[in-house]
């Protein structure tokens, strides 16, 4: 009787712990759900790019900056030889 007892009372908790594994089985994949979905509202809201994207914009970037450093500099050679050509009329004026 009593091992009976015993093995009526073992079914009885395993089945409460089964029932409860499935419960939380199903709560995990439910906020797990909740939380994607919050993420990825998030994330779209964060209005972000690739890599690819990324990459793609940094490399004309840096194509866009090499051609103004030599603006920069074809400029500023250019201004130096204004600055001679003036000293020369200049010099020419005094005579």
């Amino acid at each position: 009787m009593i091992d009976q007892f015993a093995k009526e009372l073992f079914s009885q908790i395993q089945n409460t712990v089964n029932q409860q594994g499935d419960n939380l089985k199903e709560a995990k994949a439910f906020t797990e759900g909740q939380l994607r979905g919050m993420l990825e509202t998030t994330l779209r809201k964060l209005d972000l790019v690739t890599r690819e994207e990324f990459d793609a914009q940094q490399a004309v970037l840096l194509r866009t900056r090499e051609k103004l450093e030599a603006l920069e500099a074809r400029l500023e050679c250019l201004l130096d030889e204004e600055d001679l050509g003036d000293s020369d009329i200049r010099d020419d004026s005094a005579e």
